[in-house]
This record gives C-alpha cells, sequence and structure tokens, in this order.
C-alpha cells in the first residue's frame, strides 16, 4: 500500500544572456555551465533510468528565456566552441599531471565532456526537444514559467501580469506542441488574485513556497502535505520544509558533506593566468576543472576529489533521504485521510552545476523509489487526478528566499527599478492602445517595445543587485530594455521609427517570436 507520495519539481531557469557580438561573455559561461553540469547531465540520468526500465517520474520547468537560448542555433554553436575549449584544457591538464596524483581526475573530466560532445550532437543541440521525448514517454512532467521570469507580484497592472505569464504559455505550445498544465511561479512568489489570471490561461497547477500554503484562509486541514484549491481554480503544492533542508542546506543538507567536489577550488583561480589565457582569455572563471573536495567546510585545507568515492556517498544519501521520507510518511499518514505528499522543490542548476554530485543522488532516489513498498513518486497531475477534491482556501502572499516575502526582489539596492518598470507597462498599454491598426513596421516596433520591457522586467536583475554577484552588469541590462523600450515608445508616438535602429534591436534580442500584444489591449492604464 502506498503510504506516502513524494513529487519532485525541478526549476530550469536563467536569464536571457545572448551576446552576439562578443566571441564568449562572462555572462554567457552562465548557459554553457549549466548545459554542461546540469541539463546533459539530467537528461543522462533520464536516459539511464529509461533504459533500464525504471519508471521514474519528475517534474521540471523550463523558463521561455530559457528554451529560447538553448533552441538558438548561435547560442548551441558558441557551445560546442566553449566546450572544445574546455576539452583541449583538459588534454593539456592531463598532459601536465599526467604523472601526478590529479591524473585520474583530469581523465574522468575529459571523458565526460568527451561524452558530452557526443551527445550533444547526436542530439543535434536540441535540449529542449531532448526533454520532451521523456515527457511524451510519461517520464518527465515539464511546467510553463513567466516569460523572463518577472516577479508578477511587483508588477504594476494586471495586463502586465497577463503579458508575462501568456507570453510563457504561448511559448511553451509553440516549442512543446501543447498547452502546459503547470506553471512555475518565478521565485515561488505568489499574491492573491493571480490565480484567476493563471486560471484564464489555462493552468492548473503552481508550487509555492511552504509558508504560502500554511497560512492561507482557512488554514489547511492537512498542512503542507495535501494542495488547496484556490478560489479562482488552482491548485497550490507546497514546498516540504523538511526534505528541502536536507538537499538544499550546504550547512546542513547532503550537499556539504566532506567527499563531494569543492565548487569553489577551480583550476581557473589557482594556476598560472599566462598558461591558462589560450583557453579561457584573459579573465579569471570557472573552467570546470576542480581537483579538490569539501573536505571541511570551514577551512581552507582540501583533500583531493576522489569521483568513485562521491559518487557512493551520493548512493548512500539518496538511501538516507529515502529512508527519511518514509518515516515522514508514516508519521503523519496516521493522521490522514490519504497518503500525505512531500513536494520537493529544487533550482535545476543545484543538480550538477553546485552540488556536482546531485544527478548521481536524483538518480539513485529514482530506482530506490522504485521498488519502495509504501512511497510512490507522482507529478501534480497524477495527484489531482487520485485526489480530485481538495481544500479551498485563499494562499498567503509568499516568495521563497530570505525572509519569504519579496525582500530579495525590493530592498536598497534594487528598488529604483520599479518605477521605470511600472512606467513602462504604463506605456506599453499607451501604445497598444493607440495602434489599434499598425502599419508592418508600426507592428515590428511595437512587438520589439514589448520585448525589451519584458527582459527589463527579468527578476534576475534585482536578485543579482540584491547579492552583489555582478551588479554592474544587472544595472546594464535593466538601463539597456528600458533605454530600448523608451526609444521606440518616442518613436512611434511621434511616427518616426528609424527601421535600421529597430534592426539592430531586434538582431540583440530575438526572442518570443511573434509576441502577443493582447494582454495590454483589454483596457488602458
Amino acid at each position: 500500500m502506498t503510504k506516502g507520495y513524494i513529487m519532485f519539481v525541478l526549476h530550469a531557469h536563467l536569464p536571457y544572456v545572448r551576446h552576439a557580438d562578443e566571441f564568449l561573455s562572462l555572462e554567457e559561461l552562465w548557459l554553457y555551465e549549466a548545459i554542461n553540469e546540469c541539463y546533459l547531465p539530467l537528461l543522462t540520468a533520464l536516459n539511464q533510468l529509461a533504459r533500464d526500465n525504471v519508471p521514474a517520474c519528475l517534474s521540471m520547468s523550463l523558463t521561455a528565456s530559457l528554451m529560447t537560448q538553448l533552441d538558438d542555433s548561435h547560442v548551441k554553436a558558441k557551445f560546442l566552441s566553449h566546450l572544445d575549449q574546455s576539452i583541449r584544457l583538459a588534454e593539456s591538464e592531463w598532459v601536465r599531471n599526467r604523472d601526478g596524483a590529479t591524473r585520474d581526475t583530469v581523465e574522468f573530466y575529459l571523458e565526460r565532456w568527451k561524452r558530452h560532445r557526443k551527445e550533444y550532437q547526436e542530439m543535434d543541440g536540441d535540449l529542449v526537444g531532448a526533454f520532451h521525448h521523456h515527457q511524451a514517454a510519461g517520464r518527465l512532467e515539464i511546467l510553463a514559467s513567466a516569460a523572463t521570469h518577472a516577479f508578477l507580484p511587483l508588477m504594476a497592472s494586471p495586463q502586465g501580469v497577463k503579458a508575462q505569464i501568456q507570453v510563457g504559455v504561448d511559448e511553451y505550445q509553440r516549442r512543446l506542441g501543447q498547452s502546459p498544465r503547470g506553471f512555475w511561479l518565478p521565485e515561488c512568489a505568489f499574491t492573491p488574485g493571480l490565480d484567476y489570471t493563471l486560471s484564464a490561461a489555462g493552468i492548473e497547477y503552481v508550487i509555492l513556497e511552504t509558508h504560502g500554503v500554511a497560512h492561507a484562509c482557512p488554514r489547511p486541514r492537512y498542512g503542507t502535505l495535501a494542495p488547496i484549491q484556490t478560489p479562482g481554480g488552482i491548485a497550490c503544492f507546497a514546498r516540504d520544509a523538511e526534505s528541502s533542508k536536507q538537499v538544499w542546506s550546504a550547512e546542513e543538507g547532503y550537499p556539504g558533506d566532506a567527499d563531494y567536489r569543492d565548487f569553489y577550488r577551480d583550476i581557473g583561480f589557482e594556476l598560472d593566468p599566462d598558461y591558462l589565457r589560450s583557453f579561457v582569455g584573459n579573465d579569471r572563471v570557472f573552467t570546470g576543472l576542480k581537483y579538490h573536495r569539501i573536505t571541511h567546510r570551514t577551512s581552507e585545507h582540501k583533500e583531493l576529489y576522489r569521483p568513485q568515492v562521491a559518487h557512493q556517498r551520493a548512493t548512500e544519501h539518496a538511501g538516507n533521504f529515502v529512508f527519511n521520507r518514509a518515516k515522514q510518511a508514516e508519521w503523519f499518514g496516521a493522521m490522514m485521510d490519504r497518503p500525505p505528499l512531500l513536494v520537493c522543490p529544487y533550482d535545476a542548476e543545484l543538480f550538477g552545476h553546485w552540488w556536482f554530485e546531485g544527478p548521481c543522488w536524483l538518480e539513485e532516489v529514482m530506482r530506490q523509489l522504485s521498488g519502495h513498498p509504501h512511497l510512490a513518486t507522482v507529478n501534480a497531475p497524477q495527484y489531482l487526478s487520485l485526489h480530485p477534491e481538495n481544500q479551498i482556501s485563499q494562499p498567503h502572499l509568499s516568495s521563497w528566499g530570505y525572509q519569504g516575502y519579496s525582500e530579495v526582489w525590493l530592498e536598497g539596492a534594487n528598488d529604483w527599478i520599479y518605477r521605470h518598470l511600472h512606467q513602462g507597462e504604463k506605456r506599453m498599454a499607451r501604445l497598444i492602445n493607440r495602434f489599434a491598426r499598425p502599419s508592418e513596421l508600426q507592428k515590428r516596433a511595437l512587438r520589439q517595445a514589448m520585448r525589451e520591457l519584458l527582459l527589463a522586467q527579468s527578476s534576475d536583475w534585482p536578485f543579482i543587485m540584491k547579492t552583489g554577484t555582478f551588479p554592474d552588469y544587472a544595472h546594464k541590462r535593466v538601463r539597456r530594455h528600458l533605454c530600448n523600450f523608451n526609444v521606440l515608445y518616442q518613436e512611434l508616438m511621434r511616427h518616426r521609427i528609424r527601421e535600421s535602429t529597430l534592426q539592430e534591436m531586434e538582431r540583440h534580442a530575438p526572442v518570443f517570436g511573434e509576441v502577443t500584444l493582447e494582454p495590454y489591449r483589454l483596457e488602458s492604464l
């Protein structure tokens, strides 16, 4: 008998970082690292589970901005160039370390990257199609998300929110050939009323942070162990705090184990820049060649990384995770009239990028759960089919991140952007209402104005400003997109569109195809 359900949800997203005029920008490395260290290993895990007939059940969001980049021929070519450079560096490192203690580790990376290159070429770089293949086979449930991952509760207008949602849904339909049932709310940010907009777009369910459901009104009978139904008809699944902490926390969770690879000890910051220059250029960057394990989290001393030992630890941690979930299900199941549901949402990039052994761990968890006598993996549609009637309750305003109430995305380092973004929403509505029957050139300008506004609204920019990782780049991106938007606004209002300027903007941001303008056409602000 099933005594508990587990639902894994991986959130795959990166901001739009395509730089057409640069051979390889520092920001584009974010995407290439994610492909090489996260998306390809996750696909490998799914492929291995499929070959072994393991009935895996996993959910994963693919945001519109991420799918656009993954499908871009420009990005595909540059990723292969990046991977070739990585392989050349690994080959050079093998020669340098052929008689040293790190030789086996270098061979491990070299074989891995050559395999990734072969697999990527065999699928013609179609990562989105590869994930969709697993969705068609029933192993993967893919969720849509907002167009550019905007923080929806901080937008100025219902039209702006609807545009982010509708463009995200449209891109999902265009690239996957079907309508999404689930929607990943950017930063898990929910505010009352959002459910009606989602429902109108055909969405059936979302994932919320724990307290978004726990503090719902009326108080949910099952807490976070079952979804609630909003007044707008959306099922809301809440993150299980205990299972999340075991995976997410670097201090208390599995990723901080002494045998796992240390993310920060990379040769890109340790070897002679003159030696590295022909492989990575003049900047100090992560190369992916990391020879040390965490050892002691608070100590500078690091022992050498041992891939086979780390793989074994991942297997042991998978067993521990499954054991603990079984105990949770046993404890809570005694108090419920249905098996408790443990929802485990994580950033996909945690698996393989930040936690190198994460995909191995996840694959092993799926294997152990496939034959478990009391636990079963489900996705949201499967759960709702088994339990279609759920308590109607109004979720609380919430987000994930520090303090859980939007503070990361609205504080002193980033609050200046919102008056400009809100003004952009008002101007977008004004443009759409003014040009009810635009000429072809005006239509192009309107669509590009929409693209620029959507790109400026990405929640990644205020997040980066808050964390201080690449604040200059985040400032630059917001200002550039808003500047482009305002140039187009002025030219449209004055009926003086410079086609050369428009073409240049289109070249730098070829996103979202014939992006819809309809959400802003409903009424003027």
